[in-house]
């Protein structure tokens, strides 16, 4: 599964290829649906093999390279064109889900741009084929869930089973070094890259500052509820004693550093760092594990470690330090920034095209957006890391597992910080630019495409029977979610946002975003 290195394409001598057709993703494994139940949905309501198009495409490979290698972004189009030109000229309803949703923004700006570099649609393409672009579980601005599987190859579940069985993932136990090999793969892969945050420090804070700040975890089920006063027996108010939390602190070196007032912390800088040694002195069992952390040498590690703490802004310079050959090829593919000026020909560059901060929507004032996600699952935001004990090939900086918050309503578990979300992406992420960035005519919206946030609260399964729930908000789950296959029903059946009763929003998602300070 692994890619070239070099060149983020196929190894020498090495095809895997995406499956096409409906069959391609109904289920990942027989009795793990994906997409079977909205198929089997829309099949109930007359669709068929020529309505319904699956488009599959290699998720491995950056956006662009799908279309260079497989020109899987002119067979969209061309499939688009045909279902629109066999159905009356009625347009498509379009339902990317997850990293889906990055590459179908990136499709919208590639299919209207001139070629080499994008499908020559012309400017009102958009506007002729697509209704409605139904996006489920949409990272839009990224997700930090990124940062630590870039940075360490872990996530929260990791990170779990390396406290609780640290043999097991750290040892060559039979040589399966299972996070370097991991971490050895997915670094090939470019389209990780694109799930990095955006938008820096405006979007995601700062030292001090976040959108989200005052969020509650609660241990129940979190339904928006502003107040912070609870009454308590005699119906006297008592003060909840919320910890603070500093979202914007991505990495944190510490649960000191994490929890410190900004002007306590001494941050040495990295960028220039001698990287000293190297830890593998030509080690050849490292060879096939290889990860550019054994040319980072003992110089680089402490350097990153003593910076202390990162931002959504810093991260990016963080991982050009410990990864710069990674970077290297993903910076050709995808941008983070905000844009000052979107008129600026700079734009016109396919890495911008999967940033919604740095292009335009179509001009397509006709075609409606759905930002549609699950919430009330403690969401991945925040880490606090531990340099790793020394060893041979070894992954130099670990989530450290034992940092937890004093209660059981603490946003602090195991070393991650927890904000609202479906598991996987944050509200922030996944609401931002339905809810504010595109909402209206903004400068990412110039022709006012309407905007609709669907957010659909966590039920787990009550029991065995329902499977994974029919209300479930969980980042994959959802697409079992009655609720949104409804939705998504009703709207391919010709149904507007209005008539779907607009936004529906359990979250803050409102009252972060106008927090965030982005000139629109």
């Amino acid at each position: 599964m692994s890619l070239d290195n070099e060149t983020g394409l196929d190894k020498p001598g090495i095809r895997v290829r995406p499956v096409t057709g409906l069959v391609a993703a109904d289920y990942f494994v027989p009795g793990y649906f994906v997409w079977a139940v909205l198929i089997a949905n829309l099949a109930r309501i007359g669709y068929e093999e020529k309505t319904m198009y699956m488009a599959a495409y290699d998720w491995r490979l950056s956006f662009q390279n799908t279309e260079v290698r497989d020109q899987t972004l002119s067979r969209i189009k061309s499939n688009i064109e045909l279902l629109v030109a066999t159905n009356g000229g009625n347009r498509v309803v379009v339902i990317p889900h997850s990293m889906g949703v990055l590459y179908f923004l990136h499709f919208m700006k590639w299919v209207e741009a001139p070629p080499p570099m994008g499908g020559g649609g012309g400017p009102n393409w958009c506007a002729k084929h697509i209704k409605a672009v139904m996006n489920i579980g949409g990272p839009f601005l990224g997700v930090p869930k990124a940062v630590a599987g870039l940075f360490s190859s872990e996530a929260k579940d990791v990170a779990v089973a390396r406290a609780i069985a640290p043999e097991v993932l750290d040892s060559d136990f039979l040589g399966l070094q299972t996070l370097r090999h991991l971490m050895r793969m997915t670094r090939t892969w470019d389209s990780t890259m694109s799930m990095i945050p955006k938008g820096g420090d405006t979007i995601w804070g700062d030292l001090d500052w976040s959108p989200e700040d005052g969020f509650e975890c609660k241990a129940k089920n979190q339904k928006s509820n502003d107040s912070d006063v609870s009454k308590d027996v005699n119906g006297k108010s008592e003060e909840v004693h919320l910890e603070p939390v500093n979202y914007g602190r991505i990495v944190s070196f510490g649960k000191d550093v994490a929890e410190a007032s900004s002007s306590e912390i001494e941050q040495i800088e990295f960028r220039d760092a001698v990287k000293g040694n190297n830890i593998a002195h030509s080690n050849t069992s490292c060879r096939d594990i290889w990860t550019e952390y054994h040319e980072l040498g003992w110089g680089g590690i402490k350097a990153a470690a003593d910076y202390k703490v990162y931002t959504a802004s810093s991260i990016i310079d963080l991982l050009h330090f410990v990864a710069p050959r990674m970077m290297q090829r993903g910076s050709v593919h995808f941008s983070y920034g905000i844009a000052d000026n979107l008129d600026d020909p700079k734009y016109s560059h396919y890495k911008y095209w999967s940033n919604p901060l740095e292009t335009k929507l179509p001009n397509a004032p006709e075609m409606e957006i759905f930002s549609m996600y699950g919430v009330g699952i403690p969401t991945e935001r925040a880490y606090v890391y531990k340099l790793a004990p020394q060893a041979e090939c070894y992954i130099p900086f670990q989530i450290d597992a034992s940092a937890e918050g004093g209660d059981a309503n603490s946003c602090l578990k195991g070393g991650v910080y927890l904000a609202n979300g479906d598991e996987t992406v944050p509200v922030l992420s996944a609401g931002y630019m339905c809810a504010k960035g595109w909402r209206g005519k903004t400068r990412f919206n110039p022709s006012g495409s309407k905007t609709y946030v669907r957010e659909y609260s966590h039920s787990p399964p009550s029991n065995l029977l329902e499977g994974r729930g029919t209300q479930s908000g969980a980042h994959v789950d959802i697409m079992g979610n009655f609720a949104l296959m409804e939705d998504i029903i009703r709207i391919a059946a010709g149904a507007t946002g209005e008539e779907l009763g607009g936004d529906q929003v359990y979250s803050d998602i409102f009252r972060w975003s106008e927090k965030i300070k982005l000139k629109l």
